[in-house]
């Protein structure tokens, strides 16, 4: 009987002990399994947006290399109706076009990302975007156009307020256009009476008046992406038509070259930006897109067939001006603009490096009219379209983001 007792105990004793082992278990596996309670967000405060916006620039898009992606698509066709004619390689039937677009640009420590048309112009509701410069910025545009307009097919082209082109987003109230500019500063012809000197008139230049096509519209956008420099040089301005600088209404004496006048011109051009354009803008500089003439100048039979991206080390070579190549304007023009930013609250949006390499994505001969090589040779300066702006886009639409979004 007390054997048995005994035994009893034991066995109690025992049930006991496991099921408070098993208790243990339950209550520690629903502490695993139960959701915590997340924070209640709230907006950043200014200084901690500022340190948000900092590591992005430590990511740095503008450092990495191109990787072949054969599923990677452009979204959009020769169909969209912002093309301008001669950068519609699809519809030139330009060759290559699927290769063009199936590279991609991997940031050294970051990922990007294609930008999501429709969120973005959710985000950009009843902003404004505004480029202001040359041609290049032109090509920029309609590749922004081309892409926003996933999103809202019903955007309308737009030309008010001295806008060159652009586009309206009916459905998020968004406008993004282009301002012609080339210099940025007022210019205008002034023919002389006789050419006896070879001179048949200047283009006089006032440094310290920004052009009329955008001195009344920085205040419209939210955004604004300026650029100059490819119009800065003799094949644009000959020895037979000089620009001419005047300051306060009158010559800079002793005459400035190229160089110095375009130091001049960003000097004051910057320091209007900063004066007359809010700090609630967004305003960024975009730096020079590399040319790839090979074998002379464009109007020297230089040409841009090729099929696939440079190698880096081949960069150097192409685009130092150590080597004097008929490449080298954009590393020297940049330089000058780099020196004018410093000090500014202007962002620099670098797409040089990225672009150098991309010696294959130019319209060359495809310029979709009849005798335009011909008469102006080769076009490797401006980019194919759909093709390398749509990563600049990528780019540009993650700095916004990061400076308007959430």
């Amino acid at each position: 009987m007390k054997m048995h007792l005994k035994n009893s105990t034991t066995l109690f004793t025992s049930l006991i002990f496991s099921t408070l082992i098993l208790l243990y278990l339950y209550s520690s596996l629903l502490s695993f399994s139960s959701p915590k309670q997340l924070p209640i967000p709230h907006s950043k405060p200014e200084s901690e947006q500022k340190t948000h916006f900092s590591s992005l620039n430590q990511c740095n898009f503008f450092k990495g290399r191109w990787v072949s992606d054969p599923n990677r698509k452009p979204m959009y066709d020769e169909t969209c109706p912002f093309h301008r004619n001669a950068w519609n390689c699809l519809r030139n039937r330009r060759e290559k076009m699927g290769m063009i677009n199936s590279w991609k640009w991997v940031p050294d420590n970051c990922s990007l990302n294609q930008i999501d048309p429709l969120g973005f112009l959710g985000m950009m509701r009843n902003k404004n975007i505004g480029f202001i410069g040359d041609s290049l910025n032109e090509n920029f545009l309609v590749a922004f156009l081309c892409i926003l307009r996933v999103a809202d097919n019903g955007a309308k082209k737009w030309k008010k307020k001295g806008a060159w082109r652009g586009a309206y987003f009916p459905m998020f109230n968004v406008t993004v256009a282009y301002h012609r500019a080339v210099l940025l500063a007022k210019y205008q012809w002034q023919p002389k009476e006789s050419d006896q000197d070879g001179i048949k008139g200047i283009y006089r230049v006032d440094i310290d008046v920004p052009a009329d096509e955008w001195v009344q519209i920085t205040k419209f956008y939210d955004v604004l992406v300026f650029n100059t420099g490819h119009w800065w040089g003799p094949h644009k301005f000959p020895k037979e038509t000089p620009l001419v600088f005047y300051q306060n209404g009158k010559p800079i004496l002793p005459s400035l070259d190229f160089q110095d006048g375009l130091k001049v011109v960003l000097k004051s051009m910057i320091s209007y930006i900063e004066k007359e354009v809010p700090n609630t803008k967004l305003k960024l500089w975009r730096m020079q897109s590399p040319r790839h003439f090979f074998g002379g100048e464009w109007n020297q039979n230089g040409s841009c067939l090729f099929d696939e991206p440079l190698e880096e080390p081949q960069l150097d070579l192409w685009f130092d001006p150590v080597n004097n190549g008929v490449n080298k304007e954009a590393r020297e023009l940049n330089q000058v603009i780099d020196e004018a930013l410093q000090g500014s609250n202007i962002q620099k949006l670098d797409l040089s490096h990225l672009s150098e390499y991309r010696a294959d994505a130019h319209p060359a001969i495809w310029l979709g009219k009849k005798d335009a090589v011909a008469v102006w040779g080769q076009d490797c300066m401006h980019w194919c379209l759909p093709g390398l702006p749509d990563t600049w886009v990528d780019i540009l639409s993650e700095l916004i983001r990061y400076n308007f979004g959430d």
